[in-house]
């Protein structure tokens, strides 16, 4: 069962594990909300761990901050909750903008990271399929023409295609301030190709998964490779692998967690 929590501003969705000690913090991307996650968290092969699935502030059912959050004040802020709930040190599975907020975040605080799943995370302009839309418009005329137009363009996709179908639903809920300022960030971080060689260098496990055909592009698989990043792909899945081909995926993630080093004690 997921249990539905309000904390200090933010909505929180939390299934309690079967095992004591292992915990997975789960960050959406771009526009997104825990509800892409909800039945990765309820798999009964992944019940042995605790699901802490938060709504980034902005976005999803949590309150929108006064100003629009960066990047790494998103990842600053996932750090506080892993510390406060004490679920250090945690896995992270970071899913497209996640999969940067995820980096940044065990960049700031290794300690904290267990190991890191990193799902269609962005690596290079050819993973901005939203974010470079939203950020080709100043914030002001996409507050008001830019973002209605990508609703209804989300919206006729989602009839044929099921995830878009669910990100539609989130988006609806999203700051659309807090949309533009992150879709420019990752603009930014995309078009610089360093994402890859930062993954890398980055302290603990970490596995890359990439949704084929129709997920990370060629430019962002060539990067991976050359950075030396160990990645893998889920075959006939696109951005969600995770819910086109849930059998596999989860396989995949129960084989990196049970390859995971003891935590310390």
């Amino acid at each position: 069962m997921i249990e539905h929590r309000f904390e200090d501003g933010m909505h929180l969705r939390l299934v309690e594990g079967k095992q004591p000690g292992r915990a997975i913090v789960y960050i959406h991307g771009l526009g997104e909300s825990g509800l892409c996650f909800e039945n990765l968290i309820t798999d009964a092969r992944l019940a042995a761990w605790t699901h802490v699935v938060p709504d980034l502030p902005g976005y999803g059912k949590s309150d929108w901050p006064p100003r629009p959050m960066p990047l790494h004040e998103h990842a600053a802020m996932l750090a506080a909750v892993i510390a406060d709930r004490r679920l250090s040190p945690a896995v992270l599975l970071g899913h497209s903008m996640g999969g940067v907020i995820g980096l940044m975040l065990c960049e700031q605080h290794p300690e904290l990271v267990r190991g890191f799943i990193n799902v269609e995370g962005n690596i290079s302009l050819e993973d901005c399929a939203f974010s470079s839309k939203a950020a080709a418009y100043r914030a002001d005329d996409f507050l008001a023409t830019g973002r209605a137009a990508m609703l209804d363009e989300i919206y006729r996709a989602g009839v044929t295609d099921l995830p878009l179908r669910t990100y539609h639903a989130s988006i609806q809920m999203c700051d659309g301030r807090t949309f533009h300022l992150n879709s420019a960030e990752l603009v930014m971080l995309s078009g610089s190709e360093k994402l890859a060689a930062r993954l890398r260098a980055m302290q603990g496990p970490v596995m890359y998964i990439a949704g084929s055909p129709r997920g990370a592009g060629k430019r962002s698989h060539q990067l991976l490779t050359e950075a030396g990043v160990s990645w893998q792909a889920v075959e006939n899945s696109g951005h969600w692998p995770f819910t086109d081909q849930q059998e596999d995926f989860v396989g995949r993630v129960l084989n990196f967690l049970n390859g995971l080093p003891p935590p310390p004690p």
